[in-house]
């Protein structure tokens, strides 16, 4: 686990190849995802290592509920017994009302490669006796209340990844949380920097590809994403960082 705090009141946490953010405004700690399974017991602690107490989460927020971002969410509810919120849509998805994510086929064929079988590794672990995980507590969030959550956030419907995925806006300190719609980095890609989730794990490509297109003009001077280094810019909005340039390449 990797703590770095990326502006004043935000923290972003590297776990088993994947993130999860926290921020603590002083009234209390928003959890933005939640890691594997097998993150659990450190996503627990990086609450405690920026100071504060598990029963100071007033909520937890899910961008999607793939396994890699709903891990501790269970033991928090638990523990805490706060709110979980997502997109209308991901409730569902949540909720298992059906399932979109990489399917076993598509695990099989990353071990063609080195790099392929280093993450099917790693992963297998991390969701070992999880595998039919699901989060019956996720609820839609209004913008009322996430405005009134510790950070003041804004929902960004960011379709495509999943049917319900959804970016969160912390407009006082212009980070953006961007999920899986847009990312930096992940084990199955050579190069770092803004990008798309190789097609295996989106839901609808092309679509993803719109989203993160979109994405990239939001006002925001940091982005938090669900995989890679957080990454900051001197001028708001990724695209002005890219020149405009689209973060990927739609196949």
């Amino acid at each position: 686990m990797k703590i770095d705090q990326v502006s004043h009141s935000v923290y972003a946490v590297a776990g088993t190849n994947v993130n999860w953010a926290l921020i603590d405004d002083g009234s209390g700690v928003t959890v933005i995802d939640a890691g594997y399974p097998a993150d659990t017991a450190d996503v627990l602690d990086s609450i405690r290592q920026i100071g504060r107490r598990l029963a100071d989460v007033r909520a937890v927020l899910i961008t999607h509920a793939h396994l890699d971002h709903i891990g501790a969410i269970p033991t928090l509810i638990e523990h805490v017994g706060m709110p979980v919120y997502t997109g209308a849509e991901e409730v569902r998805h949540a909720k298992r009302e059906y399932l979109q994510q990489i399917t076993p086929v598509g695990m099989l064929k990353q071990l063609a490669t080195g790099r392929g079988r280093r993450w099917v590794a790693h992963t297998l672990r991390a969701v070992h006796g999880h595998i039919g995980m699901a989060i019956p507590q996720a609820q839609a969030v209004d913008p009322a209340t996430l405005a009134a959550l510790p950070g003041g956030l804004v929902a960004i419907p960011t379709p495509g990844h999943t049917s319900g995925h959804t970016a969160y806006l912390m407009p006082a300190e212009s980070v953006l949380f961007s999920g899986d719609a847009l990312v930096t980095g992940h084990p199955l890609r050579r190069h770092a920097g803004p990008q798309l989730l190789p097609a295996v794990f989106n839901h609808d490509e092309a679509l993803t590809y719109d989203t993160a297109t979109n994405l990239a003009k939001v006002h925001a001077y940091t982005l938090v994403p669900g995989h890679g280094l957080p990454i900051s810019f001197d001028s708001p909005g990724i695209a002005a960082a890219l020149g405009s340039r689209p973060p990927t390449h739609r196949h």
